[in-house]
């Protein structure tokens, strides 16, 4: 007789996670569906590359904005009642987005201004997750639990865009789409509503009183002084801004035009990313049942292979080498943050682990249009593989430095 399929000792033994790594799940999915249907939305309505950078932008710069705010209230707030808020508002959001596209009523100034409140409910979001996420589980199991949330990025990274183009093409367009991310969210909060009060009341509890009556500026400088006073915190903050400024661009601007000009354009690609994206898989998985006995340790060696993908990029060896190299960087990549999540939650008290988290967010997401920007530049007056030479030593460099933090080095696990 064969043995059925088990379920993560993670997912089987601590419900309220399963109610919270549920609507994750949902809310990843339609977030990688929306990635794809957005900017064909806009051409539906006549725009062109211009009006896409716009609309994106609109839906980004909330999240700068608003992170480190978003952190402080939600170490002051219930961080529960921000998840089921946000994913109203981004529910809402959707629907109005998808109905204008459907009735042919859509103007790019509509999905700019849906897409900026969009964002600003993606802001809230982000941070409440990281500090609810630890008081789901029991200590042994954060890392597992960290584990399965970078799986989900990673399966919906590879499935979102597949049902998106099957949306896209067989179920109204982007409208379709659309409403099938406003779905994702509806099941979302389904799930968030059940979990036990109790769970949360424990999260208000255990936070400094005095954080639900000093001024907004003491919160947010109480939660610089949490940063500030760990080094190996600093090092991985100023670690992932180097990763997101000087190698992601490798990714998001010179792979796409490297693959147009040497190898086979859109299918080298599709190869390259579907590779890496297998990695992250892999890697999720193995960070299910091993657990370092120095995580952040480990994570910093794995930053610095992550860091070499602009020389893996670069590299010359055709689709399918590049592919292999890229598989591994996947591996290297959601074990590094993973085990940087699991550090800050094992490490960082529940009551500023919000605020904490959101330097961690804007440092990391906040930096992608600035690299984004400087690649650009930098290679049209360098050339591409010049300026993937500079990424590999200023990214491996970066990580190097971060290894060399003996906090980092020597951070233990929590008992």
């Amino acid at each position: 007789m064969t043995r059925g399929i088990r379920l993560p000792a993670v997912l089987r033994d601590e419900p309220q996670y399963r109610l919270l790594f549920g609507s994750q799940v949902l809310s990843v999915l339609g977030d990688r569906v929306t990635m794809v249907a957005l900017p064909f939305a806009v051409l539906a309505t006549g725009g062109g590359v211009a009006e896409v950078a716009l609309v994106s932008a609109a839906q980004f710069l909330p999240f700068v904005v608003l992170a480190l705010p978003a952190g402080v209230w939600a170490d002051r707030w219930d961080r529960k009642r921000i998840l089921v808020v946000s994913d109203a508002v981004r529910l809402a959001c959707q629907v109005l987005a998808a109905v204008l596209l459907l009735t042919d009523m859509a103007h790019v100034v509509h999905l700019a201004v849906i897409a900026a409140a969009y964002g600003a409910a993606d802001a809230f979001f982000a941070p409440a997750f990281s500090g609810l996420l630890p008081t789901t589980v029991a200590p042994t199991n954060i890392q597992p639990a960290n584990a399965l949330r970078g799986l989900s990025y990673s399966v919906g990274s590879i499935v979102g865009p597949v049902i998106a183009g099957v949306l896209i093409a067989f179920a109204g367009g982007p409208g379709g789409a659309l409403l099938f991310d406003a779905a994702t969210f509806a099941v979302s909060i389904a799930l968030l509503l059940p979990m036990r009060a109790g769970v949360v009341d424990a999260v208000v509890s255990a936070e400094d009183p005095a954080a639900t009556t000093d001024h907004f500026w003491t919160s947010l400088r109480q939660g610089w002084g949490e940063v500030r006073s760990r080094s190996w915190v600093l090092a991985f903050l100023g670690g992932f801004a180097a990763y997101h400024v000087v190698v992601l661009p490798a990714i998001f601007v010179i792979g796409p035009v490297l693959m147009e000009e040497e190898l086979d354009g859109a299918r080298s690609w599709a190869i390259i990313v579907a590779a890496f994206g297998i990695g992250c898989v892999l890697g999720d998985l193995l960070l299910l049942r091993w657990r370092p006995a120095h995580a952040l340790r480990v994570a910093a060696v794995l930053l610095v292979g992550a860091s070499g993908q602009a020389a893996f990029i670069g590299s010359g060896l055709g689709t399918w080498g590049i592919a292999g190299l890229e598989l591994l960087a996947g591996v290297c990549v959601t074990g590094a943050f993973t085990l940087w999540e699991t550090s800050l939650g094992e490490h960082i008290p529940s009551a500023s682990l919000s605020r904490v988290s959101s330097y961690d967010y804007l440092t990391s997401a906040g930096m992608i249009p600035l690299g984004n920007v400087l690649a650009g530049a930098v290679s049209a007056s360098l050339g591409l593989q010049v300026t993937l030479v500079w990424m590999t030593v200023l990214g491996v460099g970066a990580a190097l430095c971060v290894v060399a933090v003996p906090g980092v080095r020597g951070l233990p696990r929590a008992a």
